[in-house]
């Protein structure tokens, strides 16, 4: 280097660029993921069953807005990320597929959006939905109601 002066070389890529950096807070990560997670066929909701009765209740007070970070869990550092999503299938889909499908989603759709490599995406399934359970969840909210 010139004139013994060290220079630091900085690391640069899509978020780290010599006109400056661009920072991602986990939310933005988190709501990406539950979004990707969502469109998979297959995943009946997120979360467990307890998340998934609390969210219930949520969802009808006036004003509130849906969840969709909801089973998502994020570590992020500066270029990187892991993700963990909690799932109920619905049944008669492939867990395994289901499964797969839900990372190649995360994976494009998160490394997409925000330039961040996508280390490792854990998928969680906390149940299975029933079909009869459907009918089961509407008597008890039309119950909760009266």
């Amino acid at each position: 280097m010139r004139g013994g002066a060290l220079e630091q070389v900085k690391a640069r890529d899509a978020l780290h660029t010599d006109r400056g950096d661009t920072t991602i807070e986990e939310t933005v990560v988190q709501k990406l993921a539950g979004i990707a997670t969502r469109e998979v066929p297959g995943v009946y909701a997120m979360g467990s069953a307890g998340r998934r009765a609390f969210s219930a209740l949520t969802e009808r007070i006036p004003g509130s807005q849906t969840n969709v970070s909801g089973g998502v869990s994020v570590e992020k550092g500066e270029r990187q990320t892991a993700i963990d999503v909690s799932i109920i299938v619905d049944y008669g889909f492939s867990v395994v597929e289901v499964s797969q499908a839900i990372r190649r989603n995360i994976i494009q759709s998160v490394e997409r959006a925000t330039g961040l490599e996508v280390l490792e995406v854990n998928v969680n399934v906390t149940d299975v939905h029933l079909p009869e359970e459907e009918h089961d969840d509407q008597q008890v909210q039309k119950t909760q109601l009266q």
